[in-house]
């Protein structure tokens, strides 16, 4: 089978699929848990309001998203009935669309423009939060690191979907 880089690229730009804001948190400062919030603003330069982190000088981590779907996978290898979203330190839990997907693709959510940055591979807090083996079941289910775009309002509910 040959590598058809025209279609791979058609492939990659095609995701019908569009996905939903499950859960949203903020850190208000280092190593503190999230606190969960109805609605948040995503600005440039800076991240979403209210949150300690704001990435580095390139911007890369000022938003982290995972999919709702690992986190019942993690909560399964780790022989829980659930993982609280909160517990992984993201700031956006999301269903029905691959983040992995979106991977070096801009992607609405709400009425903020991201874009792809990076894997958000675990911490060592992982370990702490969902006990023995946490780090270790929350590798490859991380989610992803993203950039904000343009500005705008996120609350639970709104859809993600390529732009």
């Amino acid at each position: 089978m040959s590598y058809d880089e025209p279609v791979m690229k058609q492939l990659l730009r095609s995701i019908p699929q569009e996905g939903k804001v499950e859960w949203i948190g903020i850190r208000k400062e280092r190593k503190a848990l999230p606190i969960a919030v109805e609605q948040v603003e995503a600005k440039e330069k800076t991240g979403l309001e209210g949150d300690h982190f704001k990435g580095s000088l390139s911007g890369k981590r000022q938003v982290t998203l995972i999919q709702q779907e690992h986190l019942e996978v993690v909560a399964k290898i780790l022989g829980k009935a659930s993982i609280d979203p909160w517990l992984t330190r993201r700031n956006i839990v999301v269903s029905g669309i691959n983040l992995l997907s979106l991977k070096s693709q801009k992607f609405k959510i709400g009425n903020a423009i991201l874009e792809t940055s990076g894997i958000c591979a675990p911490c060592n807090r992982m370990e702490e939060n969902l006990g023995p083996g946490g780090y270790n079941a929350m590798r490859g289910h991380g989610g992803i690191t993203a950039r904000v775009i343009n500005g705008g309002g996120i609350k639970i509910g709104d859809a993600i979907s390529l732009v």
